[in-house]
């Protein structure tokens, strides 16, 4: 079996507290062991180049290099990753997140690691647990799933073990849904543990179908009314987002699991969709939109606009007719499966409009594979 050659490693603060500020504090006391004093004084001066380069000298395998480079080196050893292999380093945006991240950039680069790169994940800090919650982990969800996506599931792996307890839980979660190794090892076992990729029973079909909420909250910092998606929640839906109470109404944001979630069904459906979607319409059998007949199509050609650009650019569609609009409705524009099959919404904040998307869709199955694909097409 191929090792990964690329390493990713979420970024903790064992390396400052207590590893180097007890160092630090041994120095001024006059008991330090005679090859810690350079590393003692560069990290008391914050020369983060020079506390790398004093790390280099000591074995990666004592304690007081951090929980970092500790792990690293026994999961070389063991020969889960090659000696030389690629690291990202995902660390805290905080000002000692920033610096340690550094220091193992300097470190490993002086190793002979390629590539080595350091990521800091926004919102990731411990003044604001809400924000942690809310915006921290997904935040680190987003940008792991970005960095495998860019190198491939084969060639990753992740390595827990720095950082806040709940990065653990997210990288195993994430290990699972996207099918990578993950790895942990905690300061007081010797061994490193290995969480090995699992088939889990995530539902693809679930994931088509919340689509449009999905994109919607993925692409937004701020909440969104629940009561926007009320007509077509799924008891499914929950696990996927956060319930925020704003002046008494209920408000989504999408949470960390909902974030991973996203991020795999997306570039799975990306990969797979040639295999679940329904056979294009021929060209000759599209037909241009509908308005019904009311008084208001006039004073909004862009939908009609809108709805032929569906038409001829999503190849599963035959034909968009409008059955509703509301003069003074906001919405948000998706696609979604409705009563009566695909639907459409419609709105630039002032007014709505929802119309039928006929397709060559069959089976539900079909239908949540269109709409997804309508999502797509619309976040694309």
């Amino acid at each position: 079996m191929t090792r990964p050659s690329i390493l990713i490693c979420t970024v903790g603060t064992s390396l400052f507290r207590p590893n180097l500020e007890e160092l630090k504090k041994n120095l001024a006391e006059g008991r330090i062991h005679d090859d810690l004093i350079p590393l003692a004084q560069a990290y008391q001066q914050q020369d983060w180049s020079a506390v790398a380069g004093a790390l280099t000298q000591l074995s990666p395998s004592e304690r007081v290099c951090g929980a970092e480079i500790n792990s690293i080196a026994s999961m070389i050893v063991k020969e889960y990753v090659p000696a030389d292999c690629g690291l990202f380093f995902f660390h805290s945006d905080t000002d000692d997140g920033r610096s340690i991240a550094t220091i193992l950039k300097k470190y490993y680069e002086a190793k002979g690691h390629a590539p080595v790169d350091t990521i800091e994940v926004r919102d990731l800090q411990d003044q604001d647990p809400k924000r942690f919650r809310t915006k921290g982990l997904r935040n680190l969800a987003r940008e792991i799933c970005r960095v495998i996506r860019e190198r491939s599931a084969a060639a990753c792996a992740i390595n827990a073990t720095g950082g806040y307890k709940a990065q653990i839980a997210i990288g195993v979660l994430l290990g699972q849904a996207i099918g990578v190794p993950v790895f942990y090892k905690h300061e007081l076992f010797s061994e490193i543990i290995a969480f090995p990729p699992m088939p889990v029973a995530l539902d693809f079909e679930v994931w088509m179908r919340a689509s449009g909420l999905l994109y919607d909250l993925e692409r937004t910092s701020e909440p969104l009314s629940a009561a926007v998606y009320a007509d077509d929640w799924d008891e499914k839906y929950e696990s996927l987002v956060e319930r925020v109470p704003i002046e008494g109404q209920d408000y989504l944001e999408l949470s960390p699991t909902g974030q991973i979630f996203h991020e795999t069904f997306r570039e799975r459906f990306r990969t797979a969709k040639d295999r679940v979607l329904p056979p294009p319409v021929p060209p000759a059998q599209k037909r241009p939109p509908r308005l019904e007949k009311a008084g208001w199509p006039g004073e909004h050609p862009e939908v009609e606009r809108f709805m032929a650009k569906v038409t001829d650019e999503v190849p599963q569609v035959v034909h968009c007719a409008t059955f509703y609009y509301n003069p003074d409705l906001t919405e948000r524009t998706r696609f979604r499966v409705g009563r009566d099959g695909i639907e459409g919404i419609y709105s630039d904040g002032r007014f709505t409009v929802k119309f039928r998307v006929e397709t060559t869709a069959q089976t539900s199955g079909q239908q949540a594979a269109v709409v997804a694909a309508l999502n797509a097409w619309l976040h694309s």
